[in-house]
């Protein structure tokens, strides 16, 4: 069983305000700045040539307390830093020194005309071309498990652009001091050992892809050889499920969600049951039937009772319905009977997918008393394929919604966050050339926070293992567009939801294709997530 890593503090951005995130045993400046402030002190203030392509020289460096530690300009402005001119994107604040604040300017407007597709600036900060409008941006970087063709062995890779980077070709190149040792966990089927490694390694390998895909960077750019073997188009890839999942646990945490159907089924007064606000509900799910993005979802047969004044009956649900989530990843878990504190929950949140969380509403009904759900839920989950890195999402962070009541003391946590992530969903029934939108929600509407899952799930001593799954629940925002499900677009069957065309739904018919797509849009890229698709197939004949 992994152990529980060193406590580590939220991710900060690099000291000398160049965008990407600083690491504390760097002098609080990301890998790339802390090489340059190096470099200017070993050539006496003058910035000598880039470093070799070997990134070992700039991330093996020694903890700063015990390093040689640069003296001169680039560490006094680290302890200045609240002194310097400042750029605001949004609710982000960069600072830099006053020599180069104009830079900084500049570079804003460059990102700015870098929204258009057809301008390829260097602000792109890699060699790969990269659309705008692409999910996988240098920004993002998702983890994923892909074959191919010509080569059926499952390997890890990473998404940027229409390409993979194939990770177990270049598991030589991650030579820093969390990583050197264990090349291994990219030659594996899964990602489950590189999870189970922590926080201190994903932040370590993340500094090397964006090293090595960086358009300065020559190791994997400029090696004709290695890149033909390390790069797979996506088109020619076939993704599988980014881990082996021993565990699936299903929360219950948007407020929006839980009202709208504590008002159908128990009426507006007792629309919150009185846990609700205390504890964030959750039940644990199936997760044998979790399938990745593009798997077909056979429409689940079992007992319904439609008339409550006659005995129920067995066949195919009648309504079938989708639940638009998001899951994340669990990391190195703990121990049996050790809660994992909230403080230190961020430690063990690996990377985050889309859900769709596939629901027989009339098998449900009439069996979720008094255990919860079972039949009703587990036929079928869909997930995205890409994993999206935590550290990516973090310049999407927004103040999660005051929680009222106080929660309890281990629910409590100093950064109450949650994240600004645009999400969709689509139906394309048979015989429609176009799909059409049904839903535009936002994860920022949830109101109990992952960490807070977490901490909750553990909190009685539960152990929580590499590559479990722990899902938000539907996602539902205050008006009826943003409603995650068509239990409560279509209000329990009662309206139709228009597709256009004619075509109207309440609940799902055979051949209907539906997709969750989510992003976050920062200036002239993407963070995304890829489609979570699936296609409802008949019921099997008795």
């Amino acid at each position: 069983m992994a152990q529980d890593p060193k406590p580590t503090q939220a991710p900060l951005l690099c000291a000398t305000g160049c965008g990407f995130y600083g690491n504390p045993r760097t002098n609080g400046m990301c890998s790339v700045c802390y090489r340059d402030s190096l470099q200017k002190h070993n050539s006496g203030g003058r910035v000598s040539e880039p470093v070799s392509a070997s990134l070992g020289s700039v991330e093996a460096c020694p903890p700063a307390q015990s390093a040689p530690v640069p003296p001169g300009p680039v560490l006094e402005e680290n302890r200045l830093a609240r002194d310097w001119p400042a750029v605001r994107i949004g609710r982000w604040e960069l600072r830099m020194a006053a020599e180069n604040f104009w830079k900084g300017l500049l570079a804003l407007v460059l990102l700015t005309f870098n929204s258009s597709p057809e301008f390829n600036c260097n602000f792109n900060m890699s060699y790969i071309k990269v659309d705008a409008n692409s999910d996988f941006s240098y920004h993002n970087l998702p983890y994923g498990v892909f074959s191919t063709p010509d080569n059926s062995r499952h390997r890890i890779g990473v998404a940027i652009g229409d390409h993979i980077l194939d990770l177990s070709v270049v598991k030589h190149l991650f030579n820093g001091p969390e990583l050197a040792a264990r090349q291994d966990v990219f030659d594996q089927p899964t990602l489950n050992d590189f999870m189970g490694l922590g926080y201190d390694a994903w932040r370590e390998a993340r500094r090397y892809l964006q090293m090595f895909l960086s358009a300065n960077e020559s190791t994997l750019r400029d090696d004709v050889q290695l890149r033909s073997r390390a790069f797979v188009d996506q088109s020619f890839a076939v993704m599988h499920l980014p881990a082996e999942i021993g565990d699936y646990t299903d929360f219950y945490s948007s407020r929006d969600h839980a009202t709208n159907v504590g008002i159908m089924f128990r009426g507006k007064e007792n629309a919150l049951m009185p846990n609700w606000l205390r504890l964030p509900v959750g039940y644990h799910g199936r997760a044998s039937s979790l399938v990745v993005s593009g798997t077909p979802i056979r429409r689940p047969q079992g007992q319904m009772r439609p008339d409550p004044a006659r005995a129920p009956v067995f066949g195919p649900s009648k309504q079938l319905d989708i639940e638009l989530e998001m899951a994340f990843f669990v990391g190195p878990g703990n121990r049996l009977g050790e809660p994992i504190p909230v403080e230190r929950a961020h430690e063990h949140i690996f990377g985050m997918v889309l859900m769709n969380d596939w629901s027989a509403r009339d098998i449900q009904a009439w069996e979720y008393v008094p255990l919860g759900p079972f039949l009703g839920k587990n036929f079928g989950t869909t997930i995205s394929p890409w994993v999206v890195p935590m550290e990516a999402l973090m310049p999407f962070v927004e103040a999660n919604p005051v929680q009222d009541p106080e929660p309890l003391p281990y629910l409590l946590h100093s950064d109450p966050y949650t994240f600004n992530i645009n999400l969709f969903v689509s139906i394309k029934g048979v015989g429609m050339t176009e799909a059409a939108s049904i839903c535009e929600s936002n994860f920022k509407y949830m109101y109990w926070t992952m960490k807070q899952q977490l901490a909750h799930h553990t909190v009685n001593g539960c152990n929580v293992r590499p590559g479990d799954l722990l899902a938000s629940g539907t996602i539902s925002g205050p008006e009826p567009k943003s409603f995650g499900s068509l239990l409560e677009l279509s209000w329990r069957g009662s309206k139709m939801i228009d597709l256009g065309g004619g075509e109207t739904r309440t609940f799902l018919k055979d051949g209907d294709e539906v997709t969750i797509t989510g992003f976050c849009e920062g200036l002239g890229y993407r963070v995304g997530f890829g489609p979570c698709m699936g296609k409802i197939l008949p019921a099997l004949q008795q």
